[in-house]
């Protein structure tokens, strides 16, 4: 089906297996948040060890096309510096999609997590009113998409979305890295407005509002799985709405943290930057 051969050119890239281990941190395996459709949902948490003052919390959101990844490798580089800078960080795993236009059950994974943290903040010793997400790729979508839903008891105070994409239909009609074929059938074929129609309601780009979180976009400007682009047109629309939205742009380097590991000058600035952020709202 096209959405699922969408999913996989968006590109479903692992990194290798890392691990965050901190000797000042309380650190939680295999924690069930929810539960959907008979399947365990489940976290891993560090939390700093107790303190004067309750912790910010971030939730983070593994990427993968929807369709792979995983809450203890996908993101792994995300977590040491939230770790470092004495933030309380929630790794969390979510329904993957196995059928056509069914990734978006995801977006209400996501919610559970929000809920599931606030309402153990005082366990946790983390604020509930210092929630943020963190996510890459189609991670990112997703913690757009629950941050600007508006569902009950998932507001959060801010959203660091990394090379995410914002506008799906553009995305799979308009992107090289989709096979033609697969385009051609986006256009003038019986199934095409059912697709594109759910495609856009699952699009961040298309519910911003006012009162939506602030947004801390990171894109890297040779990414030819999500063109920056997506992350361009997402800032514009957010700040036309009357949001909040910040985007920086890593040079040289392309789709995927793993890959930027590799860059030393733009490991530690986008990892300081989100930091600085976070800790600036």
């Amino acid at each position: 089906m096209p959405v699922i051969l969408l999913a996989l050119a968006i590109g479903c890239f692992l990194p290798m297996n890392f691990s965050v281990e901190r000797s000042d941190a309380v650190m939680l395996r295999d924690v069930e948040y929810a539960q959907a459709g008979g399947i365990s949902l489940q976290l891993d948490a560090s939390l700093p060890r107790e303190d004067d003052a309750a912790a910010p919390a971030v939730i983070v959101v593994h990427g993968g096309a929807w369709v792979g990844g995983d809450r203890r490798r996908t993101a792994v580089p995300l977590l040491q510096p939230l770790a470092d800078a004495g933030f309380a960080w929630f790794s969390i795993s979510y329904r993957l999609a196995k059928g056509p236009l069914d990734f978006g059950d995801a977006v209400g994974d996501v919610e559970a997590a929000i809920r599931f943290v606030r309402s153990h903040a005082g366990e946790y010793g983390v604020d509930p009113e210092r929630i943020y997400l963190v996510g890459e790729s189609a991670g990112g979508h997703l913690a757009a998409m629950a941050s600007l839903g508006g569902a009950e008891g998932t507001a959060v105070r801010g959203v660091v979305a990394l090379y995410t994409p914002s506008d799906l239909v553009a995305l799979a009609t308009t992107s090289e890295m989709i096979p033609a074929g697969i385009r051609r059938q986006l256009h003038g074929t019986p199934f095409a407005k059912l697709i594109l129609a759910r495609l856009e309601q699952l699009s961040p780009i298309g519910l911003v509002k006012p009162g939506m979180p602030p947004f801390f976009l990171i894109h890297g400007d040779e990414d030819k799985l999500v063109p920056i682009g997506q992350s361009i047109e997402f800032c514009k629309k957010i700040t036309a709405a009357g949001g909040a939205c910040t985007m920086s742009t890593m040079p040289g380097v392309g789709h995927s943290v793993r890959f930027w590991e590799g860059n030393a000058s733009v490991a530690s600035r986008y990892k300081r930057e989100m930091v600085e952020w976070l800790r600036s709202h």
